[in-house]
């Protein structure tokens, strides 16, 4: 079936459709991943965004059950040079194509991939309706404008109730602003006892469950979306260690009094180099987010820079002065993407037990103790 690609600047691409039949608007925007559309495909921090794929041959190695991020694909569309029907990999279960059918998901094979990379840089990302059929030029622009980016991103990726992954080492609460599976299992590998709450969850509510540490999650969409959220991280502030993961960095920062801006066409891929400022190594990074922390405006937070992308100079990671705090703009738990930045979570609970070490009672004896007394 015919597809088509309207942009907000009058460009038409057209194409073969892969996926599900309709019409989405959504930001156009490309991946530099050479692998990982799967993980990409299931990845919340892509919802309300369309996809082009730099690399030209998708689908080759089709969908593993295993390697989904997310219980459901949050991304509007999928565009990409070749789609490939038939799959060569022994793990597959399905094609992309099917799994994009199954959520709804319009995909787009045949277009020059790289001319609209090369537009996306030199403009920036856009605004864009992806559609299948015998649609004409002049309804999809009349549906592009009339129709606004959706801006809901967080509250629609994010969990609606509390749940947990029992474990024997430190109570971690996840705040989930559409977290990924893959920074669930770095801190149930270390053995965590993790408690996931929703992305409007009060200070009051994550202390409840006493924890030893609080994790902010990646998420999409613009950081000055979710104010609940900068609320409650700025009242848990030295009452509790905090790691920032992506928007859960830019969170971190708006948190404690710096700004954020959004990127000309963002940071999407797992081949980032990110320089650690301390030692000057250079880590490869997976990326994906369109916000970044303003430098300048971090004068006077207590903040101070960590980490800087080597491409365009950018804010990379933060770490506060004085209050156990930290964050990195990269996925440190990958998929996909190299595992160059595990070592951030050991670092995280390193800096919980030197806490907590240096208070009276953890979160948690302190709990026991009062239920015992009660008792």
């Amino acid at each position: 079936m015919r597809a088509a690609l309207y942009l907000e600047d009058g460009t038409l691409l057209e194409g073969t459709s892969f996926g599900a039949e309709g019409a989405r608007v959504g930001e156009v925007v490309f991946n530099t991943g050479m692998t990982g559309y799967q993980e990409l495909l299931s990845d919340p921090s892509y919802c309300g965004q369309i996809v082009t794929m730099t690399y030209p041959l998708i689908g080759n190695y089709g969908i593993a059950r295993d390697d989904f991020e997310s219980k459901r694909p949050a991304v509007f569309g999928m565009v990409v040079r070749r789609y490939e029907e038939v799959p060569s990999n022994w793990r597959a279960r399905y094609t992309l194509g099917d799994t994009l059918k199954e959520f709804g998901i319009i995909g787009i094979s045949g277009v020059d991939t790289r001319l609209l990379t090369r537009k996306i840089r030199s403009h920036g990302t856009m605004k864009g309706i992806i559609a299948t059929g015998d649609v004409s030029v002049g309804e999809l622009r009349e549906r592009l404008e009339a129709e606004e980016l959706f801006k809901d991103h967080v509250a629609r990726v994010s969990t609606k109730s509390v749940y947990g992954v029992s474990g024997d080492g430190e109570r971690i609460v996840l705040m989930d602003f559409g977290s990924k599976s893959g920074i669930l299992r770095d801190l149930a590998h270390r053995g965590c006892d993790v408690v996931v709450v929703p992305h409007d969850a009060t200070p009051e509510q994550v202390l409840r469950y006493c924890p030893d540490g609080v994790l902010l999650s990646n998420g999409p969409g613009d950081p000055k979306q979710v104010p609940q959220a900068v609320k409650t991280i700025r009242a848990l502030l030295g009452k509790v260690p905090i790691f920032g993961i992506c928007l859960g960095h830019q969170l971190l920062a708006l948190a404690c009094g710096a700004d954020t801006e959004k990127l000309k066409f963002g940071h999407r891929g797992g081949n980032h180099p990110v320089k650690e400022l301390a030692t000057g190594r250079c880590y490869i990074t997976s990326q994906n987010h369109g916000y970044t922390v303003t430098e300048s405006s971090l004068a006077g937070t207590g903040l101070v820079v960590t980490h800087i992308n080597n491409n365009d100079g950018t804010v990379e990671g933060l770490r506060h002065e004085s209050l156990p705090a930290f964050s990195v703009q990269y996925h440190p738990e990958a998929s996909p993407g190299p595992y160059d930045n595990r070592h951030l979570f050991d670092e995280f609970l390193d800096m919980a037990r030197t806490f907590w070490a240096n208070q009276p009672r953890t979160p948690r004896q302190a709990a026991f103790a009062q239920s015992a007394r009660k008792g």
